[in-house]
């Protein structure tokens, strides 16, 4: 297997029928303003951005917005539902992510513990919040038909609940990057996971079609647009670059192959030639393969 890097850009649209991942990073630098919840502002309405830092979409019009203080803000039709600063509750750990039901009649908070707080039809199927984790949560995301979620902590391990299958993590594996967000395929069979450096692992049903790792450039979030095969990984410059079927993966790069992936028997001098031949970087990351299947050695940016 071989990743390459690139594609077109083009402009982010605050909303679009996809499933929008904002970084939980931002969350988490935000995290020094974040006290008790106690004078925090409580579920409002707005016609413009305000009161939040993650969202999610309700299906049904307008979109939802939360603040690491646990504030949630309605946009457009999206209705009111409660927040834990509503309900004026302590918490510990910030709200790192949120996701909608599929009836948009609900949705899920989870905090950087893996607390989950469940509103309107969103049910509980189980957290982290008891369990000693190795990174902090710093993302979520829902099963196409409501009946179970996925949290994903920054050294890309996944807890999965209700009926979310597991398919793979990165948490063995070392990272160039922490991941900042996920989404899962729009049929529900896989999922990708996006790193702060813009690198994208797949697993399950999910295909990889590039990155913008090695672009110099941190990555916010990813946007899966049902619609379409492939995904936009969202940028700090406020662009969202699209990778997919029929894109050149090359087409907006610069200065060759950034991201490469060797996958073979455990060889130091295959592995050098791969990365001779493709100018990238040897060694990050060497893990053993389920059903031998050999050695797979990844690198990052060239």
């Amino acid at each position: 297997m071989r990743q390459f890097r690139g594609s077109r850009v083009f402009p982010l649209c605050a909303r679009a029928i996809a499933l929008l991942v904002l970084a939980p990073v931002l969350a988490l630098g935000a995290a020094t303003a974040f006290t008790s919840g106690t004078g925090a502002a409580n579920v409002n309405r707005s016609s413009s951005y305000s009161g939040g830092i993650m969202m999610a979409s309700d299906p049904t019009g307008g979109y939802w917005t939360v603040s690491p203080a646990g504030a949630v803000t309605t946009h457009g039709v999206a209705p009111a539902l409660g927040s834990p600063a509503l309900s004026n509750l302590h918490l510990t750990q910030p709200i790192v992510g949120m996701a909608a039901t599929p009836s948009g009649k609900g949705y899920w908070l989870v905090a950087s513990d893996g607390g989950i707080f469940s509103y309107g039809d969103a049910q509980f199927y189980g957290s982290t919040g008891a369990i000693h984790l190795n990174k902090p949560i710093v993302g979520m995301a829902a099963t196409s038909d409501g009946g179970g979620y996925w949290l994903v902590a920054s050294d890309g391990g996944i807890f999965n609940y209700g009926d979310a299958p597991f398919y793979g993590s990165t948490g063995a594996i070392r990272l160039n990057m922490p991941i900042v967000g996920m989404s899962p395929t729009p049929d529900g069979n896989g999922y990708f996971l996006v790193a702060f450096d813009g690198g994208i692992f797949t697993f399950g049903d999910a295909g990889f079609y590039g990155s913008t790792a090695g672009w110099g450039v941190y990555a916010y979030g990813m946007i899966v647009n049902p619609a379409n095969a492939g995904y936009a990984v969202v940028t700090a410059n406020g662009a969202a670059t699209v990778f997919g079927p029929g894109l050149h993966p090359n087409a907006q790069s610069a200065g060759g192959l950034q991201q490469g992936a060797y996958v073979s028997s455990q060889s130091p001098s295959g592995m050098t030639s791969f990365a001779q031949q493709t100018e990238t970087t040897p060694t990050v990351a060497t893990i053993y393969l389920n059903g031998s299947n050999g050695w797979a050695t990844m690198d990052g940016s060239g």
